[in-house]
């Protein structure tokens, strides 16, 4: 009789273990694609993860186990385009999950991100996300407030926007990359973090993983936080062969016809031939680090790309300075000039990210030439999609 009330015992505290651990509820550990396991049901709670309870500190406790690293404050910021001078991380932390952007208005990498960014800003803010743009720029134009203001109405995007101009905050966490999101989660942790773009379904994963638990912290309905994912169309690069193409001599390796490196005034003939993926440039131009200007108009650039996009950063005179855009020797039609095209004809009109060439028949290889009309363009970078 003695062995069978003790069989019994073991048998009633093992299930009190088993009960004890489905109520704990495990951080993100070990990668991204990991789920919190928040339990589906406990004593006097409604089934379904309506309502679970996890503390602040309990969080705080196993994202130190798992070697997460605190979210570091916005450090030395340089204006702020649509939020006060008061805003601060720190005052998100314990109400919201945050999502930190990097980025910069003439990145198209970026540009490209923007869409899943706002999207999920408009789908998550009453769930408890914030978005936080930190817009650290590339080039000097970039650190221009109102450029960044423009940008953010072009883009329609709502969610606060700090300018990073000293590079602060880059700095403060190591960032290297544009774009380049930080998940912290409620406790103030990054436990998820994405370089370039991609992998958007795995970080919305995240998003929500990280509102349930953030609802179990509060004591509200984990039911309420959204499953499906945004739909928003992911650009195919897959065949695209060309890469960033510099023009300022600080970085402009490609150059093919004349002095890479080498700042101030050089005249540059056209080439008796090209080379994929070499930036040519004929005519007196005149080289400062980040961008090259023509001296005169007729000046050419020739560039062989292997994409179905090309996009140019660029900025000109005041009142505009007007380009013919030629591919493989014609001016372009409406079908294959970007968006930013009219009639074969680029006018640039403020310092941003161009559109220039949208090949209807996907990637391919294509001899790209821009002609000056007059003198005063400045040409920062192609990119490709």
């Amino acid at each position: 009789m003695k062995k069978i009330w003790l069989v019994v015992v073991l048998i009633v505290i093992a299930a009190i273990i088993i009960y004890l651990e489905s109520m704990k509820v495990h951080p993100l550990g070990g990668g991204a694609s990991q789920a919190i396991n928040i339990p589906s049901s406990e004593s006097g709670v409604v089934t379904g993860n309506a309502f679970v309870t996890i503390s602040l500190s309990d969080i705080a406790s196993a994202d130190k186990s798992a070697g997460y690293s605190p979210a570091v404050e916005i450090v030395d910021p340089t204006g702020f385009v649509n939020v006060s001078s008061t805003f601060r991380l720190s005052d998100l932390i314990g109400k919201k999950v945050i999502l930190l952007d990097f980025w910069t208005y003439s990145c198209i990498n970026c540009i490209r991100t923007l869409p899943y960014l706002t999207a999920w800003y408009q789908k998550y803010k009453d769930q408890g996300l914030v978005v936080v743009g930190i817009h650290t720029p590339e080039f000097d134009f970039e650190k221009d407030i109102a450029n960044v203001r423009a940008a953010t109405q072009q883009y329609g995007i709502q969610y606060p926007v700090v300018l990073d101009s000293n590079y602060g905050t880059w700095q403060a966490y190591g960032n290297l990359y544009w774009p380049h999101e930080y998940l912290i989660d409620i406790a103030g942790y990054i436990v998820h973090d994405q370089v370039g773009e991609g992998n958007y379904d795995e970080t919305e994963g995240v998003i929500q993983r990280l509102l349930q638990q953030r609802a179990a912290a509060l004591g509200a309905s984990t039911a309420d936080v959204a499953t499906t994912t945004v739909g928003v169309p992911q650009a195919d690069l897959s065949g695209v062969k060309s890469p960033e193409t510099y023009f300022g001599a600080a970085r402009n390796e490609f150059l093919a016809n004349g002095s890479p490196s080498t700042s101030g005034e050089q005249n540059l003939s056209t080439p008796a031939s090209v080379v994929l993926n070499e930036l040519y440039l004929v005519g007196d131009w005149d080289f400062f680090d980040q961008y090259a200007t023509n001296i005169a108009a007729g000046a050419k650039i020739i560039y062989q790309y292997d994409s179905a996009k090309v996009y140019f950063v660029a900025s000109g005179v005041a009142s505009g300075t007007t380009v013919r855009v030629l591919q493989d020797g014609k001016l372009v039609s409406a079908a294959v000039g970007g968006s930013d095209v009219k009639d074969g004809i680029l006018t640039v009109t403020g310092s941003r990210l161009y559109n220039i060439i949208n090949n209807p028949d996907g990637v391919g290889v294509h001899t790209l030439e821009l002609i000056t009309n007059s003198p005063g363009l400045q040409a920062f970078t192609f990119t490709f999609g």
